[in-house]
């Protein structure tokens, strides 16, 4: 019974790390290394549009505005002026980005090399 419990529990937590799109979680070091100097381009839950270049330096950059962004506890965390700072959990394939909230999906993009809008 031990050993089911145990099997039952690492079995468990592996789904919990594939949550929304059945590719896993990025840890902290995959998030930065995946966005850290590129460009992200797609659209949110609620239907904003997005195009954003993630500088090493952690500034965000896009058309007519900029923020911040780091990663903290496996979660990639945005900060645009007074706002409040708002994170999401990430998963990438290949050139697909989706940003996760609770367990869903909150947001949809992709990749980009570099900073080809120049921002």
């Amino acid at each position: 019974m031990k050993k089911f419990l145990v099997a039952f529990t690492v079995a468990l937590f592996s789904v919990g790390t594939a949550v929304a799109g059945g590719h896993a979680l990025l840890s902290s070091a995959q998030i930065t290394a995946q966005i850290s100097g590129n460009t992200v381009q797609g659209s949110m839950a609620d239907g904003s549009r997005y195009t954003e270049f993630y500088s090493a330096d952690g500034t965000i950059r896009g058309n007519g505005y900029t923020g911040n962004w780091r990663v903290n506890n496996n979660q990639m965390c945005f900060k645009y002026g007074e706002d409040p700072e708002n994170c999401w959990s990430v998963e990438i394939e290949g050139d697909k980005v989706w940003w996760i909230s609770g367990g869903k999906k909150d947001g949809t993009g992709t990749l980009v090399t570099g900073n080809p809008n120049e921002y």
